[in-house]
């Protein structure tokens, strides 16, 4: 009975030992925090850029009386919107919030975006990078 030996090229993966990536746009989370009766104009705008996957979440201001004056916020009621953007949109939508925030009346809040490192799988990566052919193309595999 004979015996054949594989042997692999030294620093040279293997195929199943490289990991897949698809390469494209990096996403980040982008947290706004606004007053909760300008929560659906601001995801309105969020939206403007690209952004297919928003969660708007009720909340209450903590600041006392005092303080809500001395900062000038007049509403306790927030919502907390978390929008998953591409992020070479980020920048753009944060400029377009701020410009926002100066210029309606009661329209102030806080917006900021942190890095999204990984996400499961390509379809999901698609959908929220809001890739149409990133999508199709997972699901024609």
């Amino acid at each position: 009975m004979s015996r054949t030996k594989f042997r692999a090229k030294k620093n040279m993966p293997t195929e199943a030992a490289q990991p897949k990536h698809v390469v494209s746009e990096k996403l980040e989370l982008m947290i706004t925090i606004v007053n909760r009766n300008k929560a659906d104009f601001y995801m309105d705008l969020i939206q403007s850029f690209d952004v297919n996957m928003q969660l708007a979440i009720p909340a209450q201001g903590t600041a006392n009386a005092e303080i809500r004056s001395i900062l000038g916020l007049v509403e306790t009621d927030k919502t907390v919107i978390f929008s998953v953007i591409r992020e070479n949109q980020a920048v753009q939508a944060l400029n377009a919030i701020e410009e926002r925030f100066r210029t309606i009346k009661n329209g102030k809040g806080i917006a900021y975006t942190i890095p999204l490192t990984s996400v499961i799988g390509v379809s999901i990566f698609g959908f929220l990078s809001n890739n149409r052919m990133t999508v199709k193309g997972a699901n024609n595999q």
